[in-house]
């Protein structure tokens, strides 16, 4: 596709791995602008970045902007359905990056009803190991980082790039008292298809 009528993905960096190898695998064909994954609690701070990089997308792809995001990564109260509104640009039909990574439209909310699960991929995992390193630097112990998830029941592993190993290596370092349960060999189809739907209506 010529540049100039290319789309460009503007994404939660939780999905950067995912979404790179996509585009390096040719089943992807879009510029890529991320925001980082580590504003992932703070909605006043996800919006303030996110805001000045839609502007700069839609300056370089008027009508092409693919917004990766969920529903809920602003809010609970329709926010980014109100951002994408203002912009006029199109976004993915998922309510956060672990519905991404299922398929989109809810699928996480069928996989867990009850929200007893946590369910990790590798960004998620390595933002929660970063998250970590600045809460002991703050003072938080092993022990008061375990009382975060507690009502958890355990982990689900959702191995998109083939590195279980490695992600349960980094999970055992979280030291969050959780087993992984279950491992769900995803891959990449759930997250393509969800951006790929994405891009059909921009069309």
């Amino acid at each position: 596709m010529e540049q100039k009528t290319r789309p460009c993905i503007v994404s939660c960096s939780v999905l950067k791995g995912e979404i790179e190898k996509l585009v390096r695998q040719g089943d992807l064909d879009a510029d890529l602008l991320f925001i980082s994954k580590y504003f992932h609690v703070d909605y006043a701070q996800i919006e303030k970045h996110l805001r000045p990089v839609i502007e700069r997308a839609l300056k370089s792809h008027p009508g092409r902007v693919i917004l990766v995001y969920g529903d809920l990564c602003l809010g609970m109260d329709n926010e980014m359905q109100k951002l994408v509104e203002e912009y006029g640009i199109v976004k993915i039909d998922a309510l956060n990056c672990i519905d991404c990574l299922l398929g989109g439209k809810g699928k996480v909310e069928e996989e867990d009803p009850n929200h007893e699960f946590m369910f990790m991929g590798p960004g998620m995992i390595d933002f929660f190991c970063d998250a970590k390193e600045k809460l002991k630097k703050e003072g938080m112990d092993d022990e008061a980082l375990k009382a975060l998830f507690s009502g958890i029941k355990g982990i689900v592993l959702l191995d998109t790039l083939d590195e279980e190993q490695k992600n349960k290596a980094d999970l055992e370092t979280l030291k969050t008292g959780l087993k992984v349960l279950d491992t769900k060999k995803v891959g990449l189809n759930n997250l393509k298809a969800v951006i790929s739907e994405a891009m059909t209506r921009r069309q």
